[in-house]
């Protein structure tokens, strides 16, 4: 038995007083409408019962968002193919751009607004509404998609747009057929990348839609390296002038020529005002799709024309006119469904539907008889060329009604609920849409595909708007390109030759912090300043500007250096005692010289061989010598022209050899000097006999033969070899040839000394010997030269760097070869060919000369 304290008849707390459009249907869905733009609120006394807000300033443009729900509902219901044997019905309220309405509205949507129902036993039969298109606001949408998304049920909204509905953890149930913030975030950022604007301003509003829109901008366009910002302003709800005016100063001192607004129309507005009260021109806009397709105002287009703004996708509706063309026939029922209609009527046609307002006849308003012509009037309603927020919704309904109509073809058994069951009209509860939702995916008669990603977020696609001020004072918003996701990431379009620059040039400015660095210098930044405001430093010696991290300059390869600008690397020169040179010229044509000296002595040696000077100094040991004076003049040829291996080990060796041999020589010469004069003395022909030819011949063999082998012992151990020396000049790679042991060259030089210094000693002993023609002391002056000359050569050799080295062995080799061969054949070619009276054995020996 019931209590009569319980009753079957349940009544509600509160029923909300709101404008609305209601059909009847087997499903119903719901929608939230922008249809009037301000609210009023009356004062909370609570000493009687509070009354209910008010809207006014009636939006044509909002109520025509609505007539497009109900459109696609219509086109849906005679559509035999979607949906058959369902008719959808909706319920659609205004929300007075309020959030406390609109969350009335939500609130009213989920439970119903009957005032009394009667408790089933079964509790069978469907929500009030299965799913709801809407909000509008990112606000209103975060605030009642969290409170609905607690009982699933599914909201899909057609122009919310900030990121932070993203978020599958806070609103599990929330879908959109507009891209997110993010997404525009970064296609605003792909046309700065695209004209090079890397300097720009960004003004925002105070909500949720400019604030995670100016969170996106910082960081996405550190990441993307893009560019910077100059400054960060958000505006202020309504009318600030301090603040407006601070933040104009802002812009108008800038450097920055580009300036990004993400915020809504109204806050636009009064910014816009103080924008025209201080003049600031000279800037490039890039807007938000809150307010691209508006604002195109005479007022304020030579300030704003040449914008360019993100646009929501505009589609094409079929059959949407004559739909609202029949909106007369909804005014024939004075019913509560038809509220927003009768409003709007009032609206357009300024007239009253009976009974109007006290006063109204009286102060001349006309009542309206429903049968006004809708075509003989000028009305946004019927435009239908620039539906875009309108498309959102039709993609919106679809998507809702493709998620009915794929639950009511689950085949019982093979269902993805628990137990493989389906879902039904009977006992459809709204998580259940959310499955079907997620996985919707159709094509819209544009030609547009629509489907959710696992974010709730639809594929990203976005017109590029340009607005274009006409010379006759007229505006036009046109389409210039569009940006879209692909699984490139964003793929921009933009037709350049279609967008109008409100600039003389007729041209895109150049908005940037610092102006990029010229090749061959590197960015360092300015401290306490962003990224993008730099000084440009020119690159060291040896570096060129890095390509990939303009901060650094990068060194050239060890075989190259930097050009003169630092662009790009060059090979180094290479510097080696070359031929062509001059230096290298004249080393040469000395040693020739000298070689063709020694062969022109030769020659009139043999040609004299006969005549006593010739004989008497050791005619074999003077063409001994004059062949290896030969040898050591073209062995200094070795020491001219790029280094190789088989120079640098073949140089040494032969100038050691050369010169030991012609060393010997002369040893030899001054021993056989002394002999001779030993001999000369009674009993001294033993002297003689010991030193005989082949004696001497053996002597100068031994002798060489120990430097042979000193330079075979240096070449095996250690052997000398081209080495590129980069260490003198930065600039340069000196060829040198590396000794490779100091110790075998110290040998080998010492050596060559050693015989020098004995020869030397040996002349000194017999520089007094009674011959008039005394050789002694010829092989002394020539090796006091000779010794001169090397010791000289040491320490030059040693502190000269690269070919001058190489130029220093070169005179050293060639002075004491010339310095041997005139001292030793020079007096005897004079007296041969000057003075043959003198080249006789008396003359010779001292007993006056042959007339």
């Amino acid at each position: 038995m019931i209590s009569p304290l319980v009753s079957t008849s349940c009544q509600l707390l509160g029923q909300f007083h709101l404008n609305g459009m209601h059909m009847a249907g087997d499903v119903v869905l719901g929608g939230l409408f922008e249809i009037h733009i301000f609210s009023v609120f009356p004062d909370l006394s609570f000493t009687s019962e509070p009354q209910h807000p008010t809207c006014h300033s009636f939006d044509v443009l909002g109520f025509r968002q609505a007539q497009t729900m109900a459109f696609a509902i219509d086109e849906i219901n005679r559509n035999s193919n979607l949906l058959p044997n369902v008719t959808l019905g909706y319920s659609l309220y205004d929300n007075c751009l309020s959030l406390g309405i609109g969350f009335r509205a939500a609130l009213s949507l989920a439970s119903g607004q009957e005032e009394q129902f009667i408790l089933d036993k079964t509790c069978a039969g469907n929500p009030p509404v299965v799913g709801i298109v809407g909000d509008a606001s990112s606000t209103r949408s975060i605030a009642i998609s969290a409170v609905l998304g607690l009982y699933r049920v599914p909201m899909v909204s057609y122009f919310a747009t900030c990121s932070c509905l993203s978020d599958r953890q806070k609103f599990p149930s929330f879908f959109r057929t507009i891209p997110s913030d993010a997404f525009q975030v970064r296609a605003m950022i792909q046309i700065l990348r695209h004209f090079g604007w890397t300097w720009a301003g960004l003004l925002v509003s105070d909500d949720d839609y400019g604030l995670h829109a100016a969170r996106s901008f910082q960081s996405d366009l550190a990441q993307s390296g893009g560019g910077c910002l100059a400054y960060l302003e958000v505006l202020p709800w309504g009318n600030d002038p301090a603040k407006l005016r601070r933040i104009v100063d802002v812009m108008r001192k800038s450097t920055a020529r580009v300036v990004i607004a993400f915020t809504h129309e109204n806050l636009m507005i009064n910014l816009m005002k103080e924008v025209v009260r201080q003049n600031v021109t000279g800037l490039q806009w890039i807007v938000s799709e809150a307010f691209t397709t508006v604002l195109q105002t005479p007022q304020f287009m030579p300030y704003l024309g040449g914008t360019l703004g993100i646009a929501i996708r505009r589609g094409h509706i079929p059959g949407f006119r004559d739909f609202l063309l029949q909106m007369r026939s909804d005014l024939q029922h004075n019913s509560y469904g038809n509220i927003l209609v009768k409003k709007f009527w009032e609206h357009t046609f300024q007239c009253r539907f009976a009974p109007p307002q006290a006063g109204w006849l009286e102060a001349g308003g006309s009542l309206c008889t429903g049968q006004e012509d809708l075509e003989n009037v000028d009305t946004e309603l019927l435009d239908i060329s620039n539906l875009r927020p309108e498309y959102n919704v039709y993609k919106a309904v679809y998507a809702l009604a493709y998620a009915l109509d794929d639950m009511l073809q689950c085949e019982p058994g093979r269902g993805p609920f628990s137990g493989n069951s389906c879902a039904t009209l009977q006992r459809l509860v709204p998580w259940q849409l959310v499955y079907y939702l997620e996985k919707v995916n159709f094509t819209t008669p544009f030609g547009d595909q629509v489907s959710f990603d696992e974010n709730g977020d639809v594929l990203p696609i976005y017109d590029v708007m340009n607005w274009l001020w006409l010379p006759d004072g007229q505006t036009k918003v046109q389409n210039v390109g569009e940006v879209k996701e692909s699984a490139k990431g964003e793929e921009l379009t933009l037709h350049e030759d279609k967008i109008f620059w409100n600039f003389e040039t007729k041209q895109p400015p150049r908005s940037v912090c610092s102006e990029s660095c010229p090749p061959g210098t590197r960015m360092a930044r300015k401290k306490g300043e962003p990224e993008c405001c730099f000084d440009c430093i020119p690159c060291s010696e040896g570096k060129i500007t890095n390509k990939t991290d303009s901060m650094e300059c990068t060194s050239c390869p060890e075989d190259f250096w930097s050009s003169p600008n630092r662009d790009h690397c060059v090979p180094k020169k290479t510097e080696f005692l070359s031929y062509y040179e001059p230096l290298g010229i004249c080393l040469t044509t000395a040693s020739l010289l000298g070689t063709f000296i020694c062969v022109i002595v030769l020659g009139i040696f043999i040609h004299y061989r006969s005549t006593p000077i010739v004989r008497a100094n050791n005619s074999e040991l003077s063409f001994q010598l004059l062949l290896s004076l030969k040898l050591c003049f073209l062995c200094s040829l070795l020491f001219i022209g790029r280094p190789r291996l088989w120079t640098c080990q073949l140089r040494h060796a032969a100038f050691g050899i050369s010169f030991v041999l012609c060393v010997s020589c002369i040893l030899v010469k001054t021993i056989v000097v002394l002999a001779v004069f030993k001999a000369s003395k009674p009993g001294g022909g033993a002297h003689l006999k010991w030193f005989g030819p082949l004696q001497q011949r053996g002597t100068v063999l031994v002798l060489t033969s120990i430097q042979a082998a000193i330079c075979t012992a240096w070449l095996v151990s250690s052997s000398p070899a081209p080495h590129k020396n980069t260490q003198y000049h930065n600039d340069k790679i000196v060829y040198e040839c590396v000794v490779g042991s100091t110790v075998g060259f110290g040998v080998l030089l010492g050596y060559i000394g050693l015989l020098a210094i004995l020869s030397c000693l040996i002349a000194f002993l017999a520089r007094n010997l009674p011959d008039t023609f005394n050789e002694a002391k010829l092989i002394t002056f020539s090796m006091l030269i000779f010794c001169a000359v090397w010791v000289a050569f040491v320490p030059a050799y040693v502190s000269s760097p690269g070919k001058y080295a190489d130029a220093v062995e070169v005179f050293a080799i060639l002075a004491s070869s010339f310095g041997l061969l005139v001292s030793l054949f020079g007096p005897k070619c004079y007296i041969i060919l000057l003075r043959p009276e003198r080249n006789t054995k008396k003359a010779i020996m001292g007993r006056g000369i042959e007339s």
